[in-house]
């Protein structure tokens, strides 16, 4: 028989920490267990751009984390608190996150962000998205700052790598089907390999395969109608798994099952995403322009706070409006800030030299109902704000239906571009109860004895919206700190 001294199911983001970690504090013999191919590997982190929202105290912390950080008096990098961290998880949860689980996250997510880099994880600077030049100085905002060098492709490999030089095995293609659960603790699992059913034995395991976001009958069910159409930002295999076998034998579910991480996604994309492309279908730079649906009506506030605060629920907006599709505006002026996604060819994209054209363009609009509603939105605009990209700059509209609240420019100036954008669900936001160590409790509130969680997979940290970067964050921190705890065990 296969006996281990843990297993761990998933090989993302959340679950090579716990491996990382499992290993640093004891554990000899860990089998990490991956449902993809060795092609397909890593879960939804390998989608991602790779940035983790941390605490800082300003550059000397940065440069704990990037040693040959050069220090220029031509950029602000700034700093962001953990005080900060956690106002702004319950702002964007409306105070619901659990009280616990966010402190943790936000007090501890500077001590693992350096210890990640300490592993031989390479971070660097975000330009161009999380940095703008206003005065001549490059200004960072928004408190993310650091993303992966190489994204999401090179955080998944680099994790690997480290996994590899610590002796740690992985084996794909491998399908966990049941916990193996006998006199009140769980001793192992049962997987599917190569069309065979088999068991493998371990003193604790640790679920760290995501949510359910992958399973079209799984949203209907928790997310509700319409939800079963919404396109997949990241892997396909997120199906649920960890949850229904968790629950299966007594977990408590926990958290915000009804909510996810959804943002505007491009409209022709695929029912998946695909690593050619990866992340390069969303479609989140509207803070700089408006949106219309088919009726040509603004459904959202475009400025409501900035990018990173709103982009993870304006996705249940779209999927709301007719045939769940949404088109963004911009004109010249903003053009050049938009993300480079929006610069793939196969982005669903129209261009024109009048708004009229841009607007006769678009299949299914309500033509004059949008020529209108962008002709008012001109004339709302407030004219002595200056535009400023890195702070709430409170240039809005005023006397309209929703007012955009922020960096309400003009749309006046050609070429015009409107880009057509659906839902694209990232993640859900429910899971299992944990405890302080990450061990998962019954409906009781009880452990479970040696089952361990980490990832999108706990529940209650994150409910209606989410800060940007907080996941890869959430799943580094609490899959250190779940290795070190069934280590232990």
């Amino acid at each position: 028989m296969d006996t281990f001294d843990l297993v761990i199911v998933g090989a993302g983001n959340a679950a090579l920490s716990a491996a990382i970690s499992a290993k640093e504090n004891g554990a000899k013999n860990i089998l990490v267990l991956e449902k993809a191919s060795k092609k397909d590997r890593g879960g939804n982190s390998r989608y991602t751009n790779g940035a983790y929202r941390f605490a800082y105290k300003g550059f000397s912390d940065l440069k704990k984390i990037i040693p040959n950080l050069k220090h220029t008096k031509k950029i602000d990098y700034g700093k962001y608190t953990s005080s900060n961290f956690l106002r702004d998880m319950n702002k964007v949860t409306q105070g619901k996150t659990d009280k616990y689980l966010s402190k943790t996250l936000t007090s501890k997510s500077f001590e693992t962000i350096h210890w990640l880099s300490k592993k031989g994880l390479k971070f660097k600077p975000i330009k161009g998205r999380q940095s703008f030049k206003v005065n001549g100085i490059m200004k960072y905002w928004g408190g993310l700052t650091l993303e992966v060098n190489g994204q999401g492709e090179k955080l998944v490999d680099s994790l690997l790598n480290i996994v590899k030089k610590n002796g740690i095995k992985i084996q794909y293609d491998t399908a966990v089907t049941e916990l193996i659960y006998k006199k009140k603790i769980v001793c192992g699992v049962k997987i599917l390999h190569k069309k065979k059913i088999k068991k493998i034995f371990s003193k604790s395991v640790i679920l760290a395969c995501g949510g359910f976001e992958s399973s079209s009958k799984m949203r209907k069910k928790h997310l509700g109608v319409g939800w079963e159409a919404a396109k997949v930002r990241g892997t396909r295999h997120n199906t649920g798994d960890g949850l229904s076998m968790a629950l299966k034998i007594g977990a408590m579910p926990f958290g915000n099952w009804s909510g996810c991480h959804a943002v505007f996604h491009d409209m022709n994309g695929p029912e998946f995403s695909d690593l050619k492309i990866s992340n390069k279908y969303r479609k989140i730079s509207y803070p700089w322009g408006i949106v219309l649906n088919l009726k040509g009506e603004r459904f959202v506030d475009e400025g409501e706070d900035f990018r990173n605060f709103t982009y993870a629920k304006f996705g249940r907006e779209v999927i709301n409006q007719p045939k769940q599709v949404g088109w963004q505006i911009f004109d010249k002026k903003v053009r050049h800030m938009l993300y480079p996604e929006y610069d793939v060819k196969s982005a669903t994209m129209v261009k024109a030299n009048s708004i009229k054209d841009l607007i006769y363009k678009i299949k299914g609009m309500n033509r004059s109902k949008a020529l209108k509603t962008i002709f008012l939105y001109n004339n709302a605009v407030t004219k002595n704000i200056k535009f400023d990209p890195t702070i709430k700059d409170g240039k809005k509209t005023t006397g309209l239906k929703i007012n955009k609240t922020n960096w309400a420019n003009l749309i006046d100036k050609p070429p015009f571009y409107a880009y057509g954008v659906t839902c694209g669900i990232t993640f859900t936001f429910g899971g299992l109860k944990v405890d302080k160590n990450c061990q998962v409790l019954n409906k009781f509130r009880k452990p479970i004895k040696g089952l361990f969680a980490a990832g999108e997979i706990i529940g209650g940290i994150f409910y209606f919206n989410y800060p940007g970067g907080s996941g890869l964050m959430s799943g580094a921190v609490f899959g250190k700190i779940a290795g070190k705890s069934a280590a232990k065990f």
